[in-house]
């Protein structure tokens, strides 16, 4: 028998729960048990997961216009990332499924992904937040890096504008990384002919090229 509080997901994330039962209503569908099931504790993790990468979009990219962190929200929290997230946590292996549920592929990404949120959601009320909040950053912390090239973005932007008018590009120097190896802050200016200086933070030296770009294009009066 498996012990419920020894899972390859929670050994690797390093959480441990206090209260098992918790746990195991997370990882029950409601085809095992009509009545404690993870459907509540899937509704409070779809908040939890929106609050922290909200959260995360907002320190990642301070100058960006909200119609774009909303694309980029919408994509790392929709039913196809999470199911993919929980495919790598390999989730499905641990769920309680009544025996019609266990074979049907039709479902799977649907029922699957929601478990994960229910898990979010018990990491919450067992662990707290602070918890919760690595938890999902580590696991979706190759989604994030990729939300950087899911629209034309500040760089090509401005690289576009710099070439048409001085036939040359922008031009970035980064100036500083502080912060611990896990969470990093990196500082990168831009300057292009006729402009100042514009610097840029980030959590990584691409995204600070970004919001320096972005506020390059703010000072220039250039729409994204």
């Amino acid at each position: 028998m498996i012990k419920i509080n020894s899972l390859d997901f929670l050994t690797k994330n390093k959480i441990k729960f206090k209260d098992e039962n918790l746990l195991r209503k997370s990882l029950t569908h409601k085809s095992f048990d009509n009545v404690n099931n993870n459907e509540k504790l899937e509704f409070l993790g779809d908040r939890v997961l929106g609050l922290i990468i909200s959260k995360q979009l907002i320190e990642m990219y301070p100058d960006e216009k909200e119609g774009v962190l909303d694309k980029k929200f919408a994509n790392l929290v929709n039913k196809k990332t999470c199911y993919q997230i929980a495919k790598q946590l390999s989730l499905k292996k641990y769920m309680f499924l009544g025996e019609s549920y266990k074979n049907r592929n039709k479902s799977d990404e649907k029922i699957t992904s929601d478990c994960l949120e229910a898990l979010i959601g018990a990491i919450y009320i067992d662990n707290g937040f602070k918890i919760t909040e690595k938890f999902v950053l580590v696991n979706w912390r190759e989604q994030i890096e990729k939300s950087i090239e899911t629209y034309i973005d500040s760089k090509t932007k401005l690289q576009e504008f710099c070439l048409k008018k001085y036939k040359e590009l922008p031009k970035y120097l980064t100036y500083s990384k502080t912060g611990p190896n896990h969470d990093p802050s990196f500082k990168v200016g831009v300057t292009i002919p006729n402009s100042k200086k514009v610097l840029g933070v980030g959590k990584s030296i691409k995204i600070a090229q970004q919001n320096a770009a972005t506020k390059l294009l703010a000072i220039l009066k250039i729409n994204l």
